[in-house]
């Protein structure tokens, strides 16, 4: 009996031993949900939601609106020459025959208002006998124009037309660094195209172009030739730059492209309209940019920003009490960090305004309103010259106690050479101190008698020439 309850109590622990083993080794745990929650329920969560954000914010760079609001109100200027082809000897002798037309360049232009105001690049219309402007839907016109300015290279046009789209100016001065701005014109003669891109850089100085303008808005939206003119706008439709010009060697399009900003544009157009040129507004200062190198040679310790070199007299920097050594840091709290920031910003202000200088003098920050004063031009038709005021400490580096100093040579200039810089100190052997005395000596000229004018040039090489 004992036996056989030792075989039992063993054949009791074999099985429970066996029972333990296969739970251990083969059976797989229990699953135990009540207070586990699964990861990826709530991983889930984010990616939604981040897929969602992502969506809405590509929903608010859909260009759609603003590409609407803004082709009807971009139009294809085409510059046409008329010549006449003699078609016998007679003809060729006396100048007769046949008119022709032939297009000479294509550009764009952008509406200013619904009768009929456009805005283009003066070199889209430059040597036009006539401007052919296509709108949107096909309908073409002739345009007259109101004005230009070759050296800002605006031009102002208007067609007889009424309750057109238009597009109105933007802040240019609001716009930021990687900012998304369309450009909208005709290049290569297709109508109505619109391309995307950045602003890649503000105040980009071009300075040893044709274009004299130094302060463009840099982007990498597509522009080509048939572009100029053009609208740059942002997303909102609003007009924030006129496309004018590209950087290559082969003449189209590889990365970048420049526009005119709208406030500069915007100043133009009005002084055009209400003057018929273009009035430029200055501080009165010269000087030069700061980096690393000039600060070093100056002794400063800070890289950016305009620092002053001489203040002219009578100007309204002067009296604001600007001095030699100041570094101006910003205009109206726009940075100023060189010089094409500073003419940028005084482009798209009028003579008389008066803006806020803060500016640093021996490290300490300082701050003073100043009125703007009219930059003084006059256009000496006879020879093809534009000439301005100049200070006597600029008198004194000549060598001279009189004169009037050449700003620009006009496209009908007796010399094709680049003479800027030289004064002109005498007029029919009188001296000339300011622009009101050259107007009054070439005013009352006689029509038939020689002028004699006198020329300086910065190495001091004085010369008289006879123009009859």
């Amino acid at each position: 009996m004992k036996k056989n309850t030792k075989f039992l109590v063993l054949a009791l622990l074999v099985s429970f031993m066996s029972v333990g083993v296969y739970k251990i080794f083969f059976e797989a745990p229990p699953l135990v949900s009540e207070s586990y929650q699964i990861p990826s329920q709530q991983d889930s969560m984010n990616p939604t939601t981040q897929l969602t954000s992502a969506l809405k914010e590509k929903s608010e760079l859909n260009f759609t609106e603003a590409a609407e609001r803004t082709v009807n109100a971009v139009v294809h200027v085409k510059n046409v020459a008329t010549t006449r082809q003699p078609r016998s000897l007679f003809d060729y002798y006396y100048g007769s025959g046949e008119t022709q037309k032939a297009i000479r360049g294509a550009g764009s232009g952008v509406i200013l208002s619904p009768d009929g105001l456009i805005v283009t690049n003066n070199h889209v219309i430059k040597g036009a006998s006539e401007l052919q402007v296509t709108l949107n839907n096909n309908k073409t016109y002739v345009a007259e124009v109101i004005g230009s300015s070759s050296q800002n290279d605006i031009a102002l046009l208007k067609i007889d037309a009424t309750e057109l789209d238009y597009l109105p100016f933007g802040d240019s001065d609001q716009i930021s660094v990687g900012e998304w701005v369309l450009a909208v014109g005709n290049p290569f003669n297709l109508t109505s195209t619109v391309t995307a891109g950045i602003v890649s850089a503000k105040a980009r100085d071009l300075s040893g172009s044709d274009n004299q303008f130094q302060s463009f808005i840099q982007t990498d939206a597509a522009v080509n030739p048939g572009n100029s003119g053009g609208a740059l706008v942002n997303t909102r439709g609003e007009l924030i730059g006129i496309n004018t010009a590209i950087t290559s060697q082969t003449g189209s399009f590889v990365g970048y492209s420049f526009a005119i900003p709208s406030n500069n544009a915007k100043k133009i157009v009005e002084d055009l309209i209400e003057f018929g040129n273009v009035r430029k507004a200055v501080l009165g200062v010269r000087g030069t940019d700061l980096n690393s190198e000039t600060a070093k040679q100056l002794e400063i310790e800070i890289s950016q920003g305009f620092y002053i070199n001489g203040v002219d007299p009578k100007s309204g920097a002067y009296k604001a009490g600007l001095k030699k050594g100041d570094i101006i840091k910003s205009i109206d709290n726009i940075r100023i960090r060189k010089f094409a920031d500073m003419t940028g910003y005084l482009s798209s202000k009028n003579p008389g305004e008066t803006v806020t200088i803060t500016y640093l003098r021996n490290n300490n920050e300082r701050e003073s309103k100043v009125t703007l004063d009219i930059f003084k031009v006059y256009q000496i038709e006879d020879i093809g010259l534009e000439v301005s005021e100049i200070s006597k400490d600029q008198l004194q580096k000549y060598g001279a106690s009189s004169g009037v100093v050449i700003s620009k040579v006009l496209p009908n200039s007796f010399t094709k050479n680049d003479i800027t810089g030289v004064l002109i100190t005498k007029i029919n052997d009188k001296e000339v101190y300011t622009i009101e005395d050259v107007k009054t000596i070439i005013k009352n000229k006689n029509s038939e008698e020689p002028m004699l004018v006198t020329f300086l040039t910065p190495k001091g090489q004085e010369k008289t020439y006879v123009f009859r």
